[in-house]
């Protein structure tokens, strides 16, 4: 779930909103094969600037090839000290359907 956090430039109240936020991290998302995910390295330095958390990049890669644009921000992350992690298309399926197993061992069944 995105996190918004306020922040004052040129005497004007401003937002950015982090994709995820962790205790310690502020986490950008990106897609491969996409010059978009760029974007994602820069906010996650600003949203680590504005919040004290550290930053983290996670590239979701559909295809199990790394093209040019994920070299390019694997090569830039590590240069800055930002965590890069890539993370299969598939696995985020399979995680997103087994999420109420995962719940379910939080709130008891059947009310019980």
């Amino acid at each position: 779930m995105e996190v918004p956090h306020d922040y004052v430039a040129a005497g004007t109240k401003r937002h950015i909103r982090v994709d995820c936020e962790t205790p310690t991290h502020v986490v950008e998302l990106g897609m491969d094969k996409k010059r978009s995910s760029f974007d994602s390295l820069h906010q996650a330095l600003f949203a680590a600037e504005i919040t004290g958390n550290l930053p983290m990049v996670v590239i979701v890669d559909t295809n199990g090839i790394e093209e040019g644009e994920e070299f390019q921000i694997e090569t830039v992350a590590r240069r800055t000290g930002v965590s890069y992690l890539t993370v299969d298309k598939d696995f985020l399926i399979r995680w997103q359907m087994t999420a109420p197993f995962r719940d379910s061992q939080k709130v008891p069944l059947f009310g019980y």
